[in-house]
């Protein structure tokens, strides 16, 4: 990076959300005036912010930007993700590489499959709506209906025994809320567990069948297979999570544009897709590091420098979206960017539209007096995460 990259007065990133709603006022005022800009992290490293929805949607696609987090300088926005740097999964992989390792990966997530798993999340979502319903108001809609039905839905396309999934439910809830070393290890130990056991008793899932297909073969070693697991297990466990908390928030303080909804249950696939775009809690997941120097509105990103690409951002820019700053359920949004763009687009993104859809339209008729509790403070909100959300959320019905 130039000289300029390790001035002192470079802004700091991640920045934080001014609410739930808003993205960092810094985002609009580089859009407009430093498409491309620098600023620092924590550690004091330089990197640079793409924030324009046309940039970062091409750079998403672009070979000269690479996910491979082994490289040095690759810019990890906390210690939690820095200890991807040494985990071979294809997340963080490119080209053929990538492409070999994702393949493995994603049969269970194609959209026949998907459409599979509906009875199941459904199942999910009326019981723990019966649990919420019989214990009575207020009930926080984070711990008893956001996290569970997640969790139990990777669980299930992982192949976690129906026996076990009340402890896989647990452990998963406990190393997303605790977000400590301890938590996340007993959690891997017990997806290392249910994997040494398909082994000998394979079922119709995703150990299973690439265990079968890859790792007997040789194709994929035991120790990557589980360690891609893992990280499938939590990238898209917690963003969906998060997305399912914030959408109901959302649409509580949006009583219009939830009363259209109501009105028009039809809508719904475009209120998923614009909770997507208006959101963006994944957005600091699009970190990469330039393979090859970059031109780009004037300015070179010189290979070896670290990249974020905003797509919150992008997500409000003007010149993608009419109005960005409104949530407006009406709207097409479908090329939003809340599930980045181009061969490291997210694997899981139809189950997650899938268990949105289900809990969205399920809680909406069974409580349709459903309103918050309290307002939302602070301390509710998860600021300093690398994927945005919501520690806790009171609803009265």
């Amino acid at each position: 990076m130039t000289a300029a990259g390790a001035d002192s007065a470079l802004p700091s990133f991640p920045m934080r959300r001014p609410c739930p709603f808003g993205l960092p006022p810094a985002y609009a005022e580089m859009r407009e005036h430093t498409p491309v800009g620098q600023a620092r992290l924590a550690n004091g490293d330089p990197l640079w912010l793409v924030s324009r929805y046309d940039d970062i949607r091409a750079l998403l696609a672009d070979p000269r930007i690479s996910a491979d987090r082994s490289r040095t300088g690759f810019p990890f926005l906390d210690a939690q993700t820095a200890q991807l740097g040494t985990t071979p999964v294809f997340l963080g992989m490119d080209g053929s590489e990538h492409r070999a390792q994702r393949r493995m990966f994603l049969p269970e997530f194609l959209p026949k499959r998907v459409l599979e798993l509906r009875p199941f999340i459904q199942r999910c979502v009326d019981e723990r709506l019966d649990r919420l319903i019989a214990a009575g108001p207020p009930a926080d809609l984070v711990t008893s209906l956001a996290l569970p039905v997640p969790a139990l839905t990777v669980g299930h396309i992982l192949g976690v025994p129906k026996g076990e999934q009340h402890r896989f439910e647990q452990l998963a809830v406990d190393a997303m809320t605790r977000r400590d070393q301890e938590a996340f290890q007993a959690l891997f130990d017990f997806v290392r567990a249910v994997a040494d056991s398909k082994r000998d008793a394979p079922g119709d899932d995703l150990i299973s069948r690439v265990l079968r297909e890859y790792v007997e073969p040789g194709d994929i070693d035991y120790w990557s297979m589980l360690a891609t697991v893992f990280v499938i297990l939590m990238a898209g466990y917690e963003t969906t999570a998060h997305m399912l908390s914030l959408g109901v928030l959302t649409l509580l303080q949006h009583p219009h544009q939830l009363a259209a909804l109501r009105a028009e249950p039809d809508l719904m696939l475009q209120t998923v897709e614009e909770l997507l775009r208006f959101l963006s809690v994944g957005e600091l997941a699009a970190v990469r590091i330039a393979a090859e120097d970059i031109e780009l509105h004037g300015t070179t990103i010189r290979a070896g420098d670290g990249v974020v690409l905003l797509g919150g951002a992008g997500n409000r820019d003007p010149r993608a979206f009419d109005a960005p700053e409104s949530f407006d359920i009406r709207r097409d949004a479908r090329r939003h960017l809340g599930f980045g763009h181009g061969p490291h687009s997210c694997i899981g993104a139809g189950v997650a539209r899938l268990e949105m859809t289900v809990v969205f339209t399920t809680l909406l008729a069974r409580l349709p007096e459903l309103r918050l509790a309290q307002q939302i403070t602070d301390d509710a909100v998860d600021y300093e995460a690398v994927l945005f959300g919501l520690k806790r959320l009171e609803v009265m019905w």
